[in-house]
């Protein structure tokens, strides 16, 4: 939003330095997740493992003028000096500092923070954020293995690709004045001496953004919470509405609903007004917001989007589909679910032979209930012969209610179970109208026929 409102570019780049972490399908998952929901990138994706020569060069250069040294410290054995220190600050001691070693297998490469004054982070939702450089380790920026690591990595991207605002979660703003600190040796500018190719580039802008936390209030994990984008597109979330949420989350626009396209969130949007407070993921929010989305469908909108979910294969369709049966159907079931995940159970019934049966419905509309074969019965009879439309095959379980002294809501419970397998689900009556009069008779005929199979079995 912060791009397309300042007519910048969004640039997608992927931070893959670490090769025993990557897989290839989560840097897949990331791009077909934006570009469902409608964010891609103006430029990119950039690999950061093709760039390593960039990374190489810039390594050499930090250690030509002395802002690295070479570290040989196990992580045992910065554990057991950490354990010694008895009160003082954790974290490494700048024990190899100045013993003068050279990179080799086995050595980290450490950048040398300044021992005094501080580092400031001037941040467009939290103001400025002071870090006294006394509480800052000498970092690692190069692995024993030679790779560099993700903070010096982006350092490099970020002077290379010009970028002017770093926006990210909160939980990266302890990291930011390291980032900083490797920007001005990079680009010369705490160092007037030296060479860089980019001297003189600007700082960006940082924003760090509230992090997101479950109902606990508790930070999103990607082990315990549903994080994945993709997920929630399976489960037949629309992209509209997921763009429209994710947009709200921390900030909200000054006029107008909170459903809003997304040219009136970027007219509105501005970082300075992002909120500080963690913002709370509520699934239930999101879920009544794509049921909003689904209801100001047209129905050809409707039938059109539920198709593509259903091509996806994660609906929970049985059987065989017709376009144009769903759409007689579909504003009726516009009008009941608030995700495209909901709508299979309640047309399958539809699209088989014989509806799935839903036992405890069974049970309480069939079984349990002494009326139901006399109501079956009747209404076979009615709909043998009524004109086929949902008003007229009303009337006649109207007529049948009457006959069996019932009011009509608990007369169409056995017939919705013979039709549909179900106690609820769509209209009766509209259903009935749908399916067509000789699917419902069979279906009715079945459902006394196992009437009568279970009232001459034995006890």
């Amino acid at each position: 939003m912060f791009a397309r409102r300042h007519s910048g570019s969004f640039i997608l780049r992927i931070e893959d330095t670490d090769t025993e972490r990557n897989r290839e399908e989560w840097v897949t998952g990331i791009i077909e997740a934006l570009h469902w929901l409608g964010l891609d990138p103006d430029e990119g994706p950039y690999r950061q493992s093709e760039r390593m020569d960039l990374y190489k060069e810039a390594i050499d250069r930090l250690w030509v003028h002395g802002y690295l040294y070479a570290c040989d410290c196990s992580r045992e054995v910065l554990e057991e000096r950490n354990r010694n220190k008895k009160g003082s600050r954790p974290g490494y001691d700048g024990y190899c500092r100045d013993r003068g070693l050279e990179p080799g297998p086995g050595r980290v490469l450490r950048f040398k923070v300044p021992p005094e004054g501080s580092t400031i982070v001037k941040d467009l939702v939290r103001g400025d954020v002071e870090f006294r450089n006394d509480s800052i380790e000498d970092f690692v920026v190069v692995k024993s293995s030679g790779a560099p690591l993700f903070i010096l990595a982006n350092a490099v991207d970020d002077i290379d690709m010009g970028i002017t605002h770093v926006i990210r979660g909160e939980d990266l703003l302890p990291s930011t004045p390291k980032g900083i600190l490797l920007w001005r040796a990079l680009t010369g500018s705490s160092d007037p001496s030296s060479s860089a190719k980019v001297s003189g580039r600007p700082l960006p802008a940082f924003a760090h953004l509230p992090m997101l936390v479950n109902e606990r209030r508790q930070k999103l994990s990607k082990r315990k919470d549903p994080v994945a984008v993709e997920e929630y597109r399976d489960k037949g979330f629309l992209a509209v509405a997921m763009r429209n949420y994710l947009a709200l989350l921390g900030w909200s626009p000054r006029k107008g609903p909170e459903k809003a396209d997304i040219e009136e969130l970027v007219r509105q949007f501005r970082l300075e007004e992002i909120n500080h407070s963690p913002a709370f993921f509520d699934v239930v929010k999101l879920t009544h917001l794509n049921g909003e989305y689904i209801r100001g469908m047209s129905t050809e909108e409707f039938v059109a989007e539920y198709g593509t979910f259903r091509k996806r294969g994660v609906g929970g369709d049985r059987g065989e589909f017709d376009e144009e049966v769903f759409r007689r159907i579909a504003p009726l079931v516009q009008e009941r679910v608030e995700t495209l995940g909901e709508v299979a159970g309640m047309v399958n019934f539809l699209f088989s032979e014989q509806p799935p049966m839903d036992s405890a419905s069974f049970e309480k509309a069939i079984r349990n209930d002494p009326a139901a074969k006399e109501i079956l019965e009747a209404a076979k009879d009615g709909y043998a012969t009524c004109p086929w439309n949902a008003a007229d095959i009303r009337e006649v379980t109207m007529r049948v209610a009457e006959m069996v002294g019932r009011k009509l809501a608990k007369t169409q419970s056995p017939i919705r179970v013979a039709i549909t397998g179900n106690t609820v689900g769509l209209p009766l009556f509209e259903s009935l109208e749908v399916l067509g009069r000789d699917r419902a008779l069979a279906r009715i005929q079945r459902m006394l026929e196992r009437i009568a199979g279970n009232e001459n079995s034995p006890s």
